[in-house]
């Protein structure tokens, strides 16, 4: 895996939870700073989280809109859209930091949260991704 970023944006836009986990060791760590209760380790638990994704929201999509890389860390701003259509509108978005082992993702602290659009006329903003 020569570029850990585009080969998880891949393996997401791909649908399939096992080509996630594949971007990650097997004694991966991730960090969530804004909700710690929902940190883990393991690529197992990479599998099954993303499979929840995927029923959740069919038709996922990732971008990557900013990278940048020092050594074996890297840090990303992505955004998330579903429908597949040209007027997809993000449903998830922020920076992730991650650290690289052997070509595979060893460690990361997701930022990442669901987007809230502007309101319609008179109404509130509402956020479209997952509760």
């Amino acid at each position: 895996m020569d570029d850990p970023i585009s080969a998880l944006r891949e393996a997401i836009d791909s649908g399939d939870p096992g080509r996630v986990a594949d971007c990650f060791t097997d004694d991966y760590t991730a960090v969530f700073p804004l909700r710690p209760a929902d940190g883990f380790t393991g690529s197992d638990r990479v599998r099954d989280s993303w499979a929840l994704i995927f029923r959740a929201m069919p038709g996922l999509r990732a971008r990557v809109l900013r990278r940048a890389t020092s050594g074996p860390e890297l840090w990303s701003e992505w955004e998330m859209t579903v429908g597949g259509g040209s007027d997809d509108r993000p449903v998830l978005g922020g920076p992730v930091v991650m650290t690289v082992r052997e070509g595979r993702i060893d460690w990361a602290r997701f930022y990442l949260g669901p987007v809230a659009h502007a309101a319609p006329a008179g109404g509130r903003p509402t956020g479209t991704g997952p509760g």
